[in-house]
């Protein structure tokens, strides 16, 4: 199995170069409850590459080069709609180790970032760890390539490889970090979203993602249980789990340009595939200051 893996991951190297967090949501009723309308002073944002925008145009100039961020990310966005003063310390390939070590020479812990007096946070992890989602969308993009499109070689191949590897590993790793932010920001918000929906549920579009077609549930539901074992672990540390299960759906990959929050492999408009686009954060950002109802 881990050698189907490696050359599937080593035939779409150049998606692996980028190190991303291909992902969906959770089923619906998952999220905690909303809370209470504060004004958050103090903004800390933490994650990975969908929270900081890699991609995106313009970059920060804040940030270290290899963490490609961008200040059109949803924490920017937050912050400028709601008067927040922002501490981004998001970097693109972040894992939850990344958190209380650091992830690039000159990249300090992520939650460094974190006082007492930190306000709220939010963030995107989980999707990084043991290469799941870059594994999962490169072997099943390599699969389908390899049958053009027909059948679903990718499940045929791997079966539950992924998703054990999101309940052996993935779960327990997120439900730590959590803890530790809690720790380090004892009176914040803390917020975890959801990854959006990368593909349609069952009707892929294998021009612009070379997923066979009967492929496509079969990565839904691996996206789908990533999002499941986030909300689980907001649950237990006391975390608001941001939804994204229903308000991104019509939203995928295969949508056109102006409908699409994230953008595909093939014919996107990013520098990064499989990334949100500045729609897509913008609207991740509309939901966190939705249900964490800061204005």
């Amino acid at each position: 199995m881990r050698t189907h893996l490696s050359t599937a991951v080593g035939a779409l190297a150049v998606l692996a170069s980028m190190t991303a967090t291909i992902v969906g949501a959770v089923p619906a009723g998952a999220t905690s409850s909303p809370s209470s309308p504060s004004s958050a002073h103090d903004y800390v944002a933490l994650g990975d590459s969908y929270s900081a925008g890699s991609g995106i145009w313009p970059p920060d100039p804040q940030a270290n080069p290899a963490c490609a961020r961008s200040s059109s990310n949803y924490p920017h966005v937050i912050a400028t709609n709601t008067g927040a003063s922002l501490t981004d310390v998001t970097c693109g390939a972040a894992q939850t180790k990344d958190f209380s070590a650091s992830q690039y020479p000159g990249v300090a812990p992520q939650l460094d970032a974190l006082t007492p007096s930190t306000d709220l946070v939010t963030l995107t992890i989980g999707g990084n760890d043991n290469n799941v989602f870059i594994g999962s969308i490169a072997a099943c993009g390599s699969a389908g390539a390899a049958t053009l499109g027909q059948g679903s070689p990718c499940k045929d191949l791997y079966g539950s490889y992924f998703d054990d590897q999101i309940d052996t590993s993935t779960a327990p790793a997120v439900e730590r970090a959590l803890a530790d932010v809690h720790a380090r920001a004892p009176k914040a918000r803390v917020a975890i979203l959801g990854y959006p929906w990368i593909l349609p549920p069952t009707v892929g579009c294998f021009t612009k993602m070379s997923i066979a077609q009967g492929d496509v549930p079969y990565l839904r539901e691996i996206q789908g249980h990533l999002n499941a074992v986030i909300a689980k672990a907001a649950a237990a540390t006391g975390t608001t789990y941001i939804d994204f299960s229903r308000v991104s759906e019509g939203h995928d990959a295969c949508q056109p340009i102006g409908t699409r929050w994230i953008e595909p492999v093939l014919f996107g408009t990013n520098t990064v595939p499989v990334h949100p686009n500045a729609l897509g954060e913008a609207a991740m950002a509309d939901q966190t200051i939705s249900v964490l109802r800061l204005r």
